[in-house]
């Protein structure tokens, strides 16, 4: 299954999660398993049929911390969430 093949059905929204930073402001490398905590923030990458849906293919945005279904998709991580499930647009500035 490609991610393409993944179509969200009503008000769910397909999102790629950022990944954590593995790096810290200090210069430290951190190992993957560093972070347990779930990231919080991605990018929309297909949004299902509903005219409720406030948000579009491309944006970043911020999703309750365990909200959504986890799904693995090509060998990368995706998480499927509802309108719902969505806090907030982040934008460019």
């Amino acid at each position: 299954m490609s991610k393409s093949n993944v179509r969200p059905l009503g008000e769910n929204v397909l999102v790629l999660p950022e990944k954590p930073e593995k790096k810290t402001s200090a210069g430290i490398y951190l190992p993957d398993n560093a972070s347990e905590e779930r990231p919080q923030q991605g990018k929309v990458i297909a949004v299902g049929n509903s005219d409720k849906i406030k948000v579009k293919k491309g944006q970043t945005v911020i999703y309750t911390r365990y909200g959504g279904a986890e799904i693995k998709v090509d060998g990368e991580d995706y998480v499927i969430v509802s309108m719902k499930e969505i806090l907030a647009v982040v934008e460019k500035v």
